[in-house]
């Protein structure tokens, strides 16, 4: 089958033609969840999405659009990222002892560094490189600050698929986040 897709960049202050996407997306993760699926119980639009959007230095989101509706998006982020991100444990996370954060040891801080954080289609739009079409708009756009020299993506566990696709596609593993419940992958310019 053949869709008509366009994509449509959303304006900087306007986030919330993605609210029901992103939480079909944390209902999806949770389903794929294989660690601390209770977790997932407290992620929503609000508290994840919304959250990052209305903190973030930069940031921009591609909509995916099916004859007027939307059927994916894409949201990333570029941030200056301090030394205490390293160890920082939102309030979803799941409390695990002696466990890696979101940036490993090797990663200068602070430092500005892009952020895919979300990349979802609708199941019946997947299988048709419509999502590989949403991460190159994205990574195009990532690509035009010259000073991010690193990207990373956070794929919730259970998400094999995802992280098949982001290594496929130039990312490299970095570690588990939070005692396993994310993998970690970046991609460096």
């Amino acid at each position: 089958m053949i869709f008509k897709m366009n994509f449509e960049l959303l304006p900087t202050t306007n986030a919330e033609s993605c609210r029901e996407l992103c939480n079909e997306l944390m209902a999806f993760q949770k389903e794929k969840a294989v660690i601390g699926k209770s977790c997932f119980d407290s992620m929503s639009f609000e508290t994840r999405m919304l959250k990052s959007y209305n903190q973030s230095l930069e940031k921009q989101i591609v909509l995916a659009l099916h004859e007027k509706n939307p059927i994916g998006y894409v949201f990333s982020t570029i941030d200056i990222i301090l030394e205490n991100a390293r160890t920082a444990l939102p309030d979803w996370a799941p409390k695990v002892e002696n466990s890696l954060g979101f940036y490993p040891d090797w990663v200068e801080l602070p430092q500005k560094i892009a952020c895919l954080n979300n990349l979802y289609l609708k199941d019946a739009y997947r299988g048709h490189r419509l999502g590989t079409k949403l991460f190159h708009e994205t990574m195009a756009w990532i690509e035009k600050f010259e000073d991010v020299k690193l990207t990373f993506v956070f794929i919730s566990n259970g998400n094999d698929e995802a992280l098949k696709f982001y290594l496929d596609n130039g990312f490299v593993y970095s570690h588990e986040v939070f005692g396993g419940f994310i993998k970690a992958a970046y991609k460096c310019k």
